[in-house]
């Protein structure tokens, strides 16, 4: 009996235990605080610094496509991808950027990283465009046309991300020339970027101008 409670509540029993709870509070403690800024609140991730970033402005996006390119090398093939992505609020701001990368996740994320870096506001007249436009890059070509209320976004896919994202809600589009994905959207954005404001032609000219 002796020899069981010296070793039931023996000194070395006791600090094992001890030992354990220790152990347990700290890395308890230890977790809370990384877990913890300097304010008392929770610590943000990649999201968390992607909305401090923008302002905490709701944008949205869109991977218009993904390509697979292959390089031939000693020893074999070599595959990179290329990622084709739209990001915009939907009320007058939209970018594109083209990240390139050996994985899509990384790819994605640096194509959405230029084209957020590369945002634009584009003129608008209720919820079309103001005036006829006609954009250009390499071989392709985009028409753009302001549409009454309630016609809707008239274009392909690539041409509908960006004029969607952009908060373009009643426009007519044909796509002229080259058909590639990269080359109609770069159109697009270049045919966005050239649009005037009523306001900006009036003080150009000097004229007032009434519609």
């Amino acid at each position: 009996m002796g020899r069981g409670s010296s070793r039931g509540q023996g000194p070395s029993g006791t600090s094992r235990g001890g030992g354990m709870d220790s152990r347990g509070g700290g890395r308890g403690g230890g977790g809370t605080s990384i877990g913890r800024d300097s304010s008392g609140g929770p610590r943000g991730g990649r999201g968390g610094r992607g909305r401090d970033r923008d302002g905490g402005s709701d944008l949205q996006d869109r991977v218009v496509e993904i390509r697979r390119v292959s390089k031939v090398v000693k020893g074999g093939r070599r595959f990179n991808f290329s990622a084709l992505v739209v990001v915009g609020d939907g009320k007058g701001r939209v970018g594109v950027g083209l990240g390139k990368a050996n994985t899509v996740p990384v790819a994605i994320s640096k194509g959405q990283d230029r084209a957020k870096r590369d945002m634009f506001d584009v003129p608008m007249r209720d919820t079309t465009i103001p005036h006829e436009i006609l954009g250009k890059f390499e071989s392709s070509s985009v028409m753009l046309k302001p549409a009454s209320e309630g016609t809707g976004v008239i274009a392909g896919g690539a041409v509908r991300a960006v004029l969607e994202l952009a908060g373009v809600r009643d426009v007519l589009t044909k796509a002229l020339g080259s058909t590639t994905a990269v080359n109609l959207v770069r159109a697009t954005e270049q045919g966005l970027r050239s649009l005037r404001s009523k306001a900006a032609i009036e003080q150009a000219r000097g004229v007032k101008i009434t519609l």
